[in-house]
């Protein structure tokens, strides 16, 4: 449940600023009457997250045993992929968030009503389909307590980012987005590496990839599965008591490579300097909070 609160605390405040980007800019530069059009985007977008998660959810229920491994391996290496590629994006992207938000706004009201709900529902959309997609396959590799309660944590981290966003925007909350999206990328990190290695052993399941009977480890006499502490570490690492040598190697190649990279991106974007100055001495947080 950890994970998935994580994610959708991080992908929902992201979303939520973003949305409060927006709308702070339209009604600072008295375009209002663009607001609904950039809500019915964001709507249309919701909706199709939705759909998808659904999809994801339901759609493979009538394949075969090895077909759903299949699909459902590939689908969560895609999902890291994703999630990857967000977490080096916001850690270089988030102190020039802002304007660049608003360089699309005003490229979209230069143009027909379409390109403001376009913006919306491209701006939110993509952060919903990494969302349902990544959540779909934490919640997978997390298997065996059901899809509500996963669900419901995740739904959780929203409201809550909901909130902060709307605090941060009133200037009722100083929050270092900068910090909070680097250290909860990191966490990401290590969740990601979970979810990877699960998806490589879907492709065992299915016989795609050899070694399935090649264990690296098997505590599970020490960590039974269904003790307090062998589902605490499922859920918050994706551990499993019995790992292949596949996994093993997959997870540490992965933390191993992508953890260094990010620490590393994460410092290079917090020396670099930004414009105007007055930008460079916040994170996007204070910016937000002016719209």
């Amino acid at each position: 449940m950890f994970q998935t609160f994580l994610i959708g605390l991080r992908e929902g405040l992201e979303a939520a600023l973003i949305v409060a980007i927006l709308i702070g800019y339209l009604k600072r530069t008295g375009q209002r009457y663009a607001v609904r059009r950039l809500w019915i985007g964001i709507a249309v977008a919701i909706a199709i997250s939705l759909a998808f998660g659904a999809l994801l959810t339901f759609g493979p229920s009538t394949l075969t045993f090895e077909a759903q491994e299949i699909i459902g391996g590939t689908l969560s290496i895609l999902a890291v992929g994703f999630v990857t590629w967000m977490i080096f994006w916001m850690a270089s992207a988030s102190r020039g968030l802002k304007r660049e938000l608003e360089s699309r706004a005003d490229v979209a009201l230069k143009g027909s009503a379409v390109g403001l709900i376009l913006l919306g529902a491209f701006a939110v959309g993509r952060e919903g389909l990494e969302t349902a997609l990544f959540l779909w396959a934490a919640t997978r590799a997390n298997a065996g307590g059901g899809i509500f309660a996963p669900t419901l944590a995740a739904l959780g981290g929203i409201l809550v980012a909901i909130a902060l966003a709307w605090l941060i925007t009133r200037g009722l909350l100083k929050l270092n987005l900068s910090t909070f999206f680097r250290w909860t990328g990191g966490f990401l990190v290590i969740i990601a590496a979970g979810v990877l290695a699960y998806g490589f052993h879907d492709l065992q399941e299915a016989g795609v990839l050899p070694g399935l009977n090649s264990l690296a480890f098997d505590v599970s006499e020490q960590i039974p599965p269904t003790s307090w502490y062998g589902v605490l570490l499922k859920g918050v690492f994706n551990f499993s008591p019995a790992t292949t040598w596949l996994e093993f190697g997959v997870w540490w190649a992965y933390v191993l490579t992508v953890m260094p990279l990010f620490i590393a991106r994460s410092r290079s974007a917090k020396r670099k300097p930004t414009t105007p100055p007055a930008a460079s001495s916040a994170p996007v947080a204070s910016s937000s909070a002016s719209a």
